[in-house]
């Protein structure tokens, strides 16, 4: 293989099915590799719902300490390499070509997907890159991701929702169980879902631990002017512990509060100047990121409904003086019905678009899915996302565009405000 996209075609190739629950395989590989311990600390942040926010405040702020920060999260938006940043920079095409053949040459006769593929490339280049600390997103539940193979210092549940119920079950007490397979005996672990189920605490009874959970033990709380916020949480040895007047910072405070309980327990030496500055700096497309031209507009990777009610809060509290347009796309196995009744409320007119993906589904067919959902809406098609986006000539200054429903949505986007 030459470039990076001839590698890409190849990790697509190698195994017959996405997805194929199970260690066995990937653990073998990355013993070859010698991957199994990436870095001297590692933190594991699995979830329905604000990985790639947490993972991403985690770095930002342990790369404001000093330290060399490897992080880990899926999908991408625009390129393979934001899968894989170190200190923040995405990884290169060179590096990458080079740690997909360090695989594999590793792998030998065993089949990896495409998911377990690239993980270990990950590993192999922070491995290789000598870091300090990695924080890993889980890509899928917990117990049987990729991922899983590393040894967790602290590991994290950011939420629990309903997503992935063919692989992790059918209800939220089986896919908290899966996702609190993530956790290890003598390790600290948080839980960012504010009333997690009792099935979560069943493991961690089992494992003889205990479990840091948002409201309980750790907290925070936004100052009335909106420019501040003050987090108070517990420090490794049980310690009530908080910092006040924190900058607010532009991925949702809900992820960022989780984050920071679980660094205070990674890192109890942690320099409150670090947290300030990596909370100011922490930054992902695609997190309730705002643009200003050519339209006002708010675009959020959000894709079911839990996603939908976090986001329905911040436009909420964010009210407009002009009408506000969602501008959705969704894959076809996804709550479309979840999502729009999450956020119709804050919602003055739909437009939907088609997505042209092997899961995507046309504009006509999310259409059916809205109008069933929500009596009355009024509700606009387009064949894809930018011939949606080129009608927002059409707005007023006041109005403002809410872009959701999907990782490729907003790729989309990017793609087209980029033009």
């Amino acid at each position: 293989m030459q470039t990076l996209t001839d590698w890409l075609n190849h990790l697509e190739a190698i195994h017959p099915s996405e997805i194929d629950m199970g260690l066995e395989r990937i653990r073998v590989v990355a013993e070859r590799l010698g991957v199994e311990q990436p870095a001297l600390k590692v933190i594991t942040v699995a979830g329905t719902n604000g990985k790639g926010s947490t993972v991403t405040t985690c770095a930002s702020i342990l790369n404001q300490a000093g330290l060399k920060v490897g992080s880990y999260m899926s999908p991408h938006i625009h390129h393979y390499g934001e899968r894989v940043r170190i200190n923040g920079q995405p990884a290169s095409d060179g590096d990458l070509c080079n740690s997909f053949a360090a695989v594999e040459a590793a792998r030998g006769e065993i089949t990896l997907t495409y998911f377990e593929f690239g993980t270990l490339a990950g590993l192999w280049l922070f491995k290789e890159a000598a870091v300090d600390v990695v924080v890993l997103e889980v890509g899928l539940g917990g117990r049987l991701d990729a991922v899983n193979i590393v040894e967790p210092d602290v590991a994290v549940i950011t939420s629990i929702g309903l997503d992935h119920q063919d692989w992790l079950g059918d209800d939220i007490a089986s896919i908290a169980r899966e996702k609190a397979g993530i956790f290890r005996m003598g390790k600290p672990a948080v839980c960012g879902e504010r009333n997690p189920p009792s099935s979560l605490f069943e493991v961690v009874d089992q494992l003889g631990i205990d479990v840091l959970v948002k409201q309980k033990d750790y907290a925070f709380e936004v100052d009335a002017s909106g420019e501040f916020w003050q987090w108070q949480g517990l420090d490794v040895k049980g310690q009530a512990i908080a910092y006040r007047q924190l900058p607010v910072p532009s991925l949702p405070l809900e992820n960022a509060a989780t984050a920071l309980q679980a660094l205070i327990l990674a890192f109890p030496e942690l320099a409150e100047e670090a947290i300030r500055l990596g909370l100011a700096r922490a930054q992902l497309d695609g997190r309730l990121q705002r643009i200003t031209e050519p339209f006002n507009g708010l675009l959020d990777v959000g894709h079911n409904p839990q996603a939908a009610e976090l986001l329905a809060s911040h436009l909420n509290k964010n009210p407009i003086e002009g009408k506000r347009v969602a501008l959705l796309a969704m894959l076809a196995d996804k709550d479309a019905a979840g999502v729009v009744q999450a956020l119709n409320a804050e919602v003055d007119e739909w437009w939907v678009a088609g997505l042209d993906l092997p899961r995507g589904q046309s504009a006509d067919q999310l259409k059916a899915k809205v109008t069933n959902a929500l009596e009355g809406a009024h509700v606009k098609t387009f064949a894809s996302v930018a011939s949606a986006l080129s009608d927002t000539r059409l707005l007023d200054k006041q109005d403002e565009v809410v872009i959701l429903g999907s990782f490729y949505t907003v790729g989309e986007a990017l793609a087209w405000l980029k033009e």
